[in-house]
C-alpha cells in the first residue's frame, strides 16, 4: 500500500480585513420591517402582472411603447400591474396602467446610481426597498404572470428566478412571456441547443415556460387562455 505522506499541518486561515461590527446582528430587523410593509401594502392589491424591462429604454424606443401597450391591455382585464417602479421599461408599464385607470404598483430599489421612481405610480403603492432579495418576493407573490421585455442583468435575474421557481415547484406555475423576439431568440436557442440538448441540464418541457412573442395582444391572450384552460383560481403564489 502506497504512502502518501499526507501533510497534516494545518494551514493559516484567511482573515477579515478589519473587524465585523456587531451592528450586523441587528440587520434581520431591517429585513423584517421591509417584509411586513410589502405584505401590508401588496396584501390590499388584487391579482397583478410583474412587468421586468431595462431603466434604460428610452421613452421614443418600440420597446417603451410595447409595454405601455401591454400594461394598458392588462388594465383593460382587470389586472394590476407591479413593475420596478424606477425608469425605462419599468416607467412605461406604471404609465400604460396609470393613464388607463388601473392599478399601478413600483416596487423601487434603493442603488448607489440609480435609480428614482417614476411618475406614474399610484402613491399609495409604492414602496421602496433596501435588499433584492425581499423585493424578488414581493414580485414574485402577488403576480398571476411575469412578461419579460428585453433588458440587463437585472431583468435576466429576474426572469431566472421565476423559471427556476416555477421549474423546482416553488411557486404555481404561471405564465412567463418573453417580449421581443430579435432579443430572446437567441437566448432561447442557446438554453435549446446547449443547456437542453448538449447537456442534458434541464428537460425539453422546461423550453415551454418561455413563449416568445412581439405582439401585446398575444401577451395577454396567452394569459387568458392559460387561466381558462386550468380554471384556475387567482391567489398569491405561495405562503410563507
Amino acid at each position: 500500500m502506497t504512502d502518501l505522506n499526507l501533510n497534516t499541518a494545518k494551514h493559516p486561515m484567511k482573515q477579515w480585513s478589519k473587524q465585523l461590527k456587531g451592528e450586523n446582528s441587528w440587520t434581520m430587523f431591517k429585513v423584517i420591517s421591509e417584509f411586513v410593509e410589502g405584505f401590508e401594502t401588496l396584501n390590499e392589491v388584487g391579482p397583478c402582472v410583474s412587468i421586468f424591462g431595462s431603466a434604460r429604454t428610452r421613452p421614443e424606443h418600440p420597446y417603451y411603447k410595447m409595454a405601455v401597450d401591454i400594461a394598458r391591455l392588462l388594465t383593460e382585464e382587470g389586472y394590476g400591474v407591479i413593475t420596478g417602479g424606477g425608469p425605462g421599461i419599468m416607467e412605461a408599464g406604471n404609465k400604460g396602467a396609470s393613464l388607463y385607470g388601473g392599478l399601478s404598483v413600483g416596487l423601487n430599489i434603493n442603488l448607489p446610481h440609480e435609480q428614482g421612481h417614476n411618475k406614474y405610480i399610484d402613491l399609495d403603492k409604492y414602496l421602496s426597498f433596501r435588499y433584492f432579495f425581499v423585493r424578488k418576493v414581493m414580485f414574485v407573490k402577488y403576480a398571476q404572470a411575469f412578461v419579460a421585455l428585453p433588458g440587463g442583468f437585472g431583468t435576466m435575474d429576474e426572469l431566472f428566478e421565476v423559471l427556476t421557481l416555477v421549474q423546482t415547484g416553488k411557486i404555481s406555475k404561471v405564465p412567463i412571456i418573453l417580449v421581443g423576439a430579435e432579443y430572446w431568440s437567441g437566448l432561447k436557442g442557446w438554453i435549446q441547443s446547449v443547456m437542453l440538448e448538449k447537456e442534458n441540464n434541464i428537460n425539453a418541457v422546461d423550453l415551454d415556460l418561455m413563449p416568445i412573442t412581439d405582439s401585446p395582444e398575444e401577451v395577454v391572450q396567452y394569459i387568458n387562455a392559460f387561466y381558462a384552460q386550468k380554471n384556475e383560481q387567482l391567489i398569491p403564489n405561495y405562503e410563507l
